[in-house]
């Protein structure tokens, strides 16, 4: 029988797994941002905005699942290294002005990194984590997240105002190498060559899964059901309705720009700025939701709390007042941050770890056909309902998953009983 030999302290693979992640948001982050209020300059039309922001999505939707089957038994940093290198050279083709043909090519070519980064780097996360901590990790984990995509939105905003949109993407494409060479000079192998992965669980008797629970199967099939669609309409309502229109919301308030001590504030600056400050909520709550889950011994409890300030951010944000806004973003954020980082937990609590791979794949593709949907959608719908409309509807779909979870929670089965030795 093969024996999993220990794995490596859990920051020594957390610190270059987060970075790497981190930096590859960079140029996919800034396109969101700024496409929208810069197509001429990237040599698209702006009816092809909606196609390229989601393109990416699309050709996510097949690969998942069977990339998480793969990555099962499989090393995981030569794909996650892999990855973070492909992603970097789809942000080269954003800049070169290849043409829409090759613009396309280029967010196809980002939509296959992606499934490699998303679902190496949380395997990886997994690997070192068991049920006493794995709220936590995945948090850290999603700060990275959040933070890549905050700062890539921020920075980039400021780099296409002030160096133009192609200087900007050259940027972006060296962080994002950089972050694949960090990751290939110092991330540790947490699945050595010729160790089995339900082999490493079973190291760890505190991780039971609600089947090893004697749990009905109906009830955990119900948990992971709710838990595909905690994510799903996170995604809809955030990298569908709210990122990709919130360059066009600001504009239609605020105008092309606005005047701070006689400076001229763009744009693409404040929305990478707004979308920057509240990704930063979103990477504090995710940890916090986490850490706070690990210990209340139901998550369902913990999902319903924090999607409290998501319904109450959504109802604001279309009061279009500055401050309404700024505190909509805020309530927004804090919610997404927390719903991201529980999916992902309550997965993990509901399978074997020979099965967390396609388990993951799966959650994935529920939320990328959600991402991908979103932007469609929500330019579908501006000139039926307007942003306002579309932003009552994201609330709304927070507001279902509220009493979703609350329903589970009240249910009190949730929560993981350790069969004594």
């Amino acid at each position: 029988m093969r024996t999993f030999s220990p794995l490596p302290p859990a920051w020594r693979v957390l610190i270059p797994t987060c970075l790497g992640t981190a930096l590859s948001l960079s140029g996919d982050t800034t396109l969101y941002t700024v496409l929208p209020t810069h197509t001429a300059q990237a040599g698209v039309t702006f009816a092809s905005v909606g196609l390229l922001l989601s393109l990416n999505r699309w050709v996510r939707l097949p690969l998942n699942r069977p990339a998480g089957r793969w990555i099962e038994t499989r090393q995981r940093k030569p794909v996650f290294v892999a990855a973070l290198l492909l992603g970097a050279l789809s942000t080269v083709l954003y800049a070169l002005d290849l043409g829409l043909g090759i613009f396309l090519a280029a967010r196809a070519l980002w939509g296959v990194a992606w499934v490699g980064i998303w679902l190496a780097g949380n395997t990886i996360v997994l690997d070192v984590s068991s049920r006493k901590n794995r709220g936590r990790f995945i948090g850290i984990y999603q700060i990275a997240f959040f933070t890549g995509a905050g700062g890539g939105a921020f920075l980039g905003g400021v780099l296409t105002d002030f160096l133009g949109y192609h200087p900007a993407m050259l940027v972006n494409a060296a962080l994002s190498l950089f972050g694949g060479l960090a990751a290939w000079a110092f991330l540790p192998e947490t699945l050595p060559a010729g160790s089995q992965a339900p082999e490493s669980s079973l190291a760890d008797p505190s991780d039971f899964s609600d089947a090893d629970a004697g749990r009905p199967i109906r009830f955990q099939k119900g948990q992971l059901t709710s838990a595909l669609a905690l994510l799903a309409s996170n995604r809809l309502a955030m990298e569908g309705f709210l990122v990709a229109t919130l360059a066009i919301y600001l504009r239609d308030q605020l105008g092309e720009s606005i005047a701070i001590n006689d400076a001229a504030i763009g744009t693409a600056t404040l929305a990478g700025l707004g979308l920057g400050a509240t990704t930063l909520v979103s990477a504090l709550a995710a940890p916090a939701s986490g850490t706070a889950s690990d210990r209340a011994g139901t998550r369902w409890r913990i999902v319903a709390a924090w999607l409290l300030p998501g319904i109450a951010g959504f109802s604001l944000l279309p009061l279009g007042t500055p401050l309404a806004i700024f505190a909509g973003l805020i309530g927004i954020s804090a919610a997404s941050g927390s719903n991201a980082n529980l999916a992902t937990a309550l997965i993990g609590d509901l399978g074997r770890r020979d099965q967390q791979g396609r388990r993951l794949g799966t959650l994935f593709t529920v939320g990328d056909l959600a991402s991908a949907a979103g932007p469609l959608l929500a330019f579908w719908m501006l000139p039926l309902v307007g942003l306002r409309g579309v932003y009552f509807t994201a609330a709304s779909l927070f507001a279902l998953m509220f009493f979703v979870s609350v329903l589970w929670a009240a249910t009190a089965r949730n929560k993981i009983t350790i069969p004594e030795p």
